[in-house]
């Protein structure tokens, strides 16, 4: 095996970005107030799996001329971890999408004849009974009877009391969110974006529903609305240095420190080969790590960059392009969205019109999930196994290490041991055996 793809798969560390450079100047974090087409010339980079497919599947341009079709160099693989994390949440956006149409409701109470109306935008056929999915969710919908024909429900008080909480929280972050679109903003060709491209992300960023009324017009010292021949749009009017500044700018030297502390080498030292910490069930080919380290070895590309002479179909181009999709899916809630939501943003940040296939090119910062009805793209970094990795360390107030020895017995319990049986295991352990005499008289201990 060549030395320059040496692997290590470590469980509990969060990898080092890839597309990041290891000469790579670094930044002070800001103090914020708040926490074209591809090229079709075969490159090594591209690898070998350019090809043009058969006539049936080529797409006709306006002008008449057959596209081709540009596949990913690396395999995509199908990782449970994440897919599980699309199936979860199906039951809670189907509760969300309800919860969404009874708040306009007086007094949060509607009857299931006026659900009914709204099947079709909940996704459930016509056969099915609205009364018997609600009452799979009794922690938070209420039925209520009022008569024989005449079926009413409402939210349980406990639901209601986190609806008006959530609604507390997202005002109180309303400043956090502000920084958030001045960073879309910054990052894009011209700062300008059309708000209703911008409304495909309000949910994954944590905008109010009616950001277009309030927010963008309450800031005019960072954006404007201007208006457009295609819409509104969402300008910005000030740039602040401190701001651009990506995510992956931020955690590249811790993340290289715990990397050189793990492997027990000196700081100061550089390691003797270039390895790549590849994610805990990732495995790649040889000739994929090798595409993975030729990107990865490229000068990085700030996403708050003029790109404007990049050239589209180049390596510069798509390793700025996935700083940006990086430092997008870094600015929303759960470090996801829809691969459909970012393609709405092709003119903005000149992405390719094969989006989808650079995110499956780079396993190593993305994933893309088949589950759902339409695809989406996780940021890697952000997950540990199926878990949102939380980065708030504030939230942390326990500096006391854990108590090893009761997360070991809940560990025993787990696997079908009884609280008793595990204190029987544990009493036995400790009995000291003293050496002993047929007779029974102790031995003589050296």
């Amino acid at each position: 095996m060549e030395p320059s793809l040496l692997l290590s798969s470590p469980s509990s560390s969060t990898p080092l970005p890839f597309f990041i450079s290891n000469n790579l100047p670094f930044h002070p974090k800001p103090n914020l107030s708040v926490k074209f087409n591809c090229s079709l010339q075969k490159s090594q980079f591209w690898g070998r799996n350019l090809s043009w497919v058969s006539s049936q599947s080529h797409e006709r341009a306006k002008s008449g001329v057959l596209r081709p079709t540009i596949t990913a160099a690396v395999k995509r693989r199908k990782e449970l971890p994440f897919d599980n994390v699309i199936q979860r949440d199906k039951k809670l956006k189907f509760v969300l999408k309800v919860r969404k149409i009874l708040v306009t409701q007086p007094d949060r109470i509607m009857s299931l004849k006026q659900l009914g109306k709204f099947k079709r935008d909940l996704g459930l056929d016509k056969k099915r009974r609205l009364i018997a999915i609600l009452k799979k969710f009794p922690a938070v919908f209420e039925i209520m009877e009022e008569g024989v024909y005449s079926l009413k429900f409402k939210m349980t008080n406990e639901a209601e009391r986190l609806y008006f909480e959530e609604l507390r929280v997202r005002n109180e972050m309303e400043e956090l969110v502000v920084v958030k679109l001045r960073k879309l903003l910054m990052m894009s060709l011209e700062k300008r974006i059309l708000l209703e491209k911008i409304a495909h992300l309000k949910t994954d960023l944590g905008l109010p529903l009616e950001f277009r009324d309030t927010i963008c017009h309450r800031y005019p010292q960072f954006f404007k609305v201007v208006a457009t021949q295609r819409g509104p749009a969402l300008e910005l009017t000030h740039w602040d240095p401190e701001l651009a500044v990506s995510a992956a700018e931020l955690s590249a030297e811790e993340n290289r420190i715990r990397e050189m502390e793990e492997q027990n080498l000196i700081i100061d030292r550089p390691p003797r080969f270039n390895r790549v910490k590849l994610p805990k069930g990732l495995n790649l080919s040889k000739g994929e790590m090798r595409k993975i380290m030729q990107f990865r070895d490229l000068p990085y590309i700030s996403p708050y960059s003029d790109f404007s002479g990049l050239r589209p179909g180049s390596r510069e181009k798509e390793k700025h392009a996935c700083g940006v999709v990086h430092e997008i899916l870094s600015l929303t809630l759960e470090k996801r969205t829809l691969v459909d939501h970012l393609t709405h943003f092709r003119e903005e940040f000149r992405f390719s019109q094969q989006l989808r296939g650079m995110l499956i090119r780079h396993p190593d910062m993305f994933y893309v999930s088949l589950k759902g009805d339409r695809d989406s793209v996780f940021l890697r970094e952000g997950y540990r196994d199926s878990q949102l990795v939380e980065k708030d360390s504030d939230e942390d107030d326990d500096d006391l290490p854990p108590d090893f020895d009761e997360d070991a017995e809940m560990l025993e319990i787990g696997q079908g041991k009884t609280v008793k049986q595990v204190e029987e295991s544990r009493q036995k352990d400790e009995k000291v055996l003293v050496p002993v005499f047929p007779d029974g008289r102790p031995r003589e201990q050296w």
